[in-house]
């Protein structure tokens, strides 16, 4: 199934260029340096509020990557795929989706977190953009508080809702639905909340977990405040036309850095690997 979602996504693709279509990944500017933080921003870093997750119900709700080892290599290996485009690109924000819901994308998304976080020198930023059905907070058994979209609002500080696991990751997590997101995704609050963070905590890259792209216009509308973004799609759920729709949506608006196949089963004892809720085939590039 993977290799049949990979050769149709390449076709779909010969076949818009083909036709004149638009690069759906074409490169920005020249790179830029990835910097390490210091001095304020190692001070705020150090003010957000701590959270330690349980191993115990990480692992039962297939967010292996905190601790590393054979379970966590799949997303080992996204994270270095990652981690050289976008510095060879200089983009410092990925945006994470899916076609529909129920792809794992929230789960990818905490994995690869956790994974660029075992990295010391990696400070990365995870943020709740799937506004109309968070899913982060309950990952990671968290009922109430944290409410980020306070922060894209304009009326809260990103400290004031953000939690910080380990020394370098910081999580900006809701708790609660909220109304009208593309709306709120959209407004100008929203982009100088996110230019605020970046000045104050200077993180190496800012993860968003965002909505299905079929599903509403609030991945589309984020899309403009992103360098890139991963598609996620299931194993014998995702139709190959719902990528394809999916990525010329986006390809109109950023750079689509690729498409990982979830769920998919991948025999090989032999490395160590699991099966069922990594990666199959990843085809970033």
């Amino acid at each position: 199934m993977a290799e049949r979602i990979r050769d149709a996504i390449a076709k779909a693709r010969a076949a818009r260029m083909g036709q004149g279509g638009p690069d759906p990944r074409p490169l920005n500017a020249a790179p830029q340096a990835m910097t390490l933080r210091a001095g304020p921003a190692g001070a705020a870093w150090a003010a957000l509020s701590p959270l330690e997750p349980s191993p115990v119900s990480l692992r039962t709700k297939r967010v292996v990557a905190r601790e590393g080892g054979a379970e966590a290599g799949p997303f080992d290996m996204l994270r270095t795929k990652i981690l050289q485009q976008m510095r060879t690109n200089g983009w410092t924000r990925l945006a994470i989706t899916s076609p529909s819901a129920g792809c794992g994308k929230s789960t990818i998304a905490l994995n690869l977190a956790f994974s660029l976080a075992r990295q010391e020198e990696i400070y990365p930023i995870l943020l709740e953009a799937d506004l109309r059905r968070p899913s982060l907070a309950k990952l990671l058994d968290i009922e109430t508080g944290p409410q980020v979209s306070e922060v894209f609002a304009g009326r809260a500080e990103f400290s004031d809702h953000a939690l910080r696991v380990g020394p370098n990751l910081a999580l900006g997590l809701n708790t609660k639905p909220v109304a009208r997101p593309a709306e709120l995704i959209q407004s100008k609050t929203s982009g100088e909340a996110l230019k605020r963070i970046e000045a104050i905590y200077r993180p190496d890259l800012i993860i968003f977990d965002t909505a299905p792209v079929l599903v509403s216009d609030d991945t589309l509308a984020l899309a403009a405040h992103v360098d890139c973004v991963l598609i996620i799609a299931a194993t014998e759920e995702t139709t190959i036309k719902e990528i394809d729709i999916c990525e010329r949506e986006l390809a109109e608006r950023t750079n689509v850095m690729g498409v990982v196949v979830n769920k998919f089963r991948f025999s090989g004892p032999e490395y160590g690997y699991g099966y069922g809720y990594g990666y199959g085939e990843e085809h970033a590039g």
